[in-house]
């Protein structure tokens, strides 16, 4: 098993593994790595530790050393400048008439490169406005087309709940979510009640699948008939949240029941019930056949 360090190179992001350099580094140090982009600065997130292998994807890259206060300080400045290189791709892409929309503009630390991020309904072919920044700008331009998910991370902003978007503040990385979720929590299945800023469904419908799925799998169905404290009812409703149930009871009365006070098997003392006598089959009339 290998010996990793991950590394962070943007807030909120996905943690990247590398191979650690002969010094020890602490966590939230900046160091300066090597990637498959060239050199790019970044920051410890987690320390020298050994993993298994099938959590390393590719071939690991060093950390080349530790930054020093140069590289901070030219990561400062060209950050400055990111404003107003995003300004000159929007102006650029709208004389060229592409029907994009420039999200983000992300210099490397040391200027030899920038990378702007935009979202688009149909492939771009961006070939000339790359010629023109280059031109203009001066440095490697890159151009990465994002979906509706990244869009709403880089633009950020505040969700139904009122807090801030979770791929904005705290999540890393994307989960798949259904609309299998939706169903198993009870939500109103309206697109606009389920979808977040992005047009997706909300991250945070995958956050209680799990527990939904499991007390399901404990809680009986509506429907069913059961014996409680206040005698043989049927189930007519369930809370998964407080882990109750909705019955109805033979008096024609509705309660709500915790799970523990709810038995699915019939009482030692009912009496079964008598098995209904089979019926005999009909004889079958005999035909006569008609003489010639």
């Amino acid at each position: 098993m290998p010996e990793v360090i991950g590394i962070r190179f943007k807030p909120v992001t996905k943690i990247y593994y590398f191979r650690p350099p002969d010094v020890e580094l602490k966590f939230g140090e900046p160091v300066i790595v090597y990637t498959t982009h060239g050199e790019e600065l970044g920051w410890v997130a987690s320390e020298a530790k050994v993993v298994p292998d099938s959590k390393i994807k590719g071939m690991l890259k060093d950390v080349l050393r530790r930054a020093d206060p140069l590289d901070l300080m030219s990561l400062q400045e060209y950050h400055c400048q990111e404003p107003a290189a995003l300004e000159e791709c929007k102006t650029r892409a709208e004389e060229l008439g592409l029907a994009m929309k420039v999200l983000k503009a992300e210099y490397a630390y040391d200027g030899s490169r920038i990378l702007f991020s935009f979202s688009a309904e149909q492939r771009i072919d961006f070939r000339e406005l790359v010629r023109v920044l280059v031109r203009s700008l001066r440095t490697r331009v890159e151009m990465r087309q994002v979906g509706a998910r990244d869009e709403s991370k880089a633009v950020s902003g505040y969700g139904k709940c009122g807090r801030p978007l979770c791929c904005s503040s705290w999540l890393t990385e994307f989960h798949s979510v259904s609309i299998r979720m939706a169903k198993n929590q009870k939500l109103p299945l309206a697109h606009e009640e389920i979808s977040g800023q992005c047009g997706r469904f909300l991250c945070c419908l995958a956050y209680e699948d799990k527990f939904y799925t499991e007390m399901k799998m404990i809680m009986p169905s509506v429907g069913t008939i059961v014996h409680t404290p206040e005698g043989m009812s049927k189930i007519k409703g369930l809370n998964i949240i407080k882990q109750t149930v909705i019955v109805e009871t033979e008096q024609d009365t509705i309660v709500e029941l915790p799970i523990s006070q709810i038995n699915t098997e019939p009482p030692k003392h009912s009496p079964k019930p008598k098995p209904e006598p089979k019926k005999k089959p009909s004889p079958r009339k005999k035909r006569r056949r008609k003489k010639r």
